[in-house]
């Protein structure tokens, strides 16, 4: 098959989990022996001008338009299949790929498109205001990186295509975990164009024997709930590693006691290997995951998981199988499971549990054959 694959790339680069969703999915269609042109443009916001521009991409990127449209001519692609759609591209693109007469997948890694900040939180609690409605309150709030022009910009462009229903111009929606479908369902999405695709990792070394240490890693935003497990730390629970960076930072150094190691960012590679020596991974999220990448990694390493017991994490992890849920941000219930992954038969047993769920549920062959099915379902 001929695939066209466009995503608005996030200026973090390969830190960001959704860049390495997309570059891994061209890398997989290609071994699959499927002839894939990536488009990925970048938005330039380093400047006052570059914003007011992204700003106005955000709504109708005219330019993206015509390269898209360019594209398909010189391609001649079987499926195009889009990810991240703002800012650079805009959902003005759907329209162009609608108009060629090539049936569209979309990927929906998040709430991008029912919530302004895409994960449903505000003020650091779960907030559902705009499911199922125009998000002028993410306008009111300055949802979106708590700009006002951003948070407009962002909203008008829903409310617009919304309104001229350039989003039911997409033959199917994949979704990574079925609580990002069940959210799209509850905002009035239909169902039938809605599939779960799980994200998929490569295989990485397993782990061998119960692991040395604790692992968080991912970025250090009050999202992710880091804080939470830093206030949990005691030494009797051994050793919490920290691989990351973010806004958190030095509040987290400040809090953290004995036994908790910062690492900083880590290179991909280092991330593998620190994966191989932990004990568990811990994903404390306080938000609406959708389907954190992270997750596979771990399972993918022969790793356990202890999860917050919150949206999507809790079809992620299952509970006693492949790791352990926890209540978001009750430290004495991260403790408690904390505590039971210091029995090595025990950790072993859920490492176990999470590689056979990888093997099924987010292995290489299982997602190229989900997305060789997609795309012949929407091709039919």
């Amino acid at each position: 098959m001929r695939v066209l694959v466009g995503h608005s790339r996030y200026q973090s680069g390969p830190v960001s989990g959704e860049n390495r969703v997309v570059d891994d999915e061209v890398e997989l269609l290609r071994s699959g022996g499927h002839d894939v042109l990536l488009w990925d443009p970048e938005a330039a916001t380093s400047s006052s001008f570059g914003l007011a521009r992204t700003a106005q991409q955000a709504v109708w990127a005219t330019e993206s338009v015509a390269q898209l449209r360019r594209a398909m001519r010189e391609h001649k692609p079987d499926v195009v299949h889009f990810h991240n759609l703002f800012p650079a591209l805009s959902p003005a693109v759907l329209r162009a790929t609608s108009s060629a007469g090539v049936p569209t997948v979309m990927t929906l890694h998040n709430y991008r498109l029912l919530c302004l900040p895409a994960t449903f939180l505000r003020d650091g609690k779960v907030c559902e205001d705009c499911l199922g409605h125009l998000p002028w309150r993410g306008i009111v709030h300055r949802c979106f990186r708590d700009s006002l022009p951003g948070s407009g910009a962002y909203a008008v462009s829903l409310s617009l295509h919304r309104g001229l229903k350039s989003f039911g111009l997409v033959a199917l929606f994949l979704c990574v975990s079925r609580f990002v479908s069940d959210k799209h369902v509850e905002a009035g999405w239909p169902r039938e164009r809605l599939e779960v695709k799980p994200n998929f990792t490569w295989p990485s070394p397993r782990r061998e024997g119960p692991g040395e240490y604790f692992l968080f890693l991912g970025r250090l935003s009050s999202e992710k709930g880091a804080e939470v497990v830093v206030d949990t730390w005691r030494p009797d629970l051994g050793r919490l590693v920290i691989a990351g960076d973010g806004p958190e930072m030095s509040l987290l150094k400040a809090k953290a006691g004995p036994g908790v190691e910062f690492l900083g960012a880590v290179p991909p590679e280092r991330a593998t290997t620190l994966l191989s020596g932990a004990r568990a991974v811990l994903v404390p999220s306080v938000c609406y995951e959708g389907a954190p990448r992270t997750i596979a990694e771990a399972y993918g390493a022969g790793v356990p998981v202890i999860a917050s017991r919150i949206g999507a994490l809790t079809e992620a992890v299952e509970a006693g199988v492949t790791g352990l849920l926890a209540n978001p941000a009750d430290t004495a219930d991260w403790a408690d499971s904390i505590g039971r992954l210091g029995n090595d038969e025990e950790c072993i047993r859920l490492g176990d549990g999470g590689y056979k769920l990888w093997l099924k549920r987010n292995s290489p062959e299982s997602s190229l054959t989900l997305l060789e099915a997609a795309y012949k379902r929407v091709m039919s």
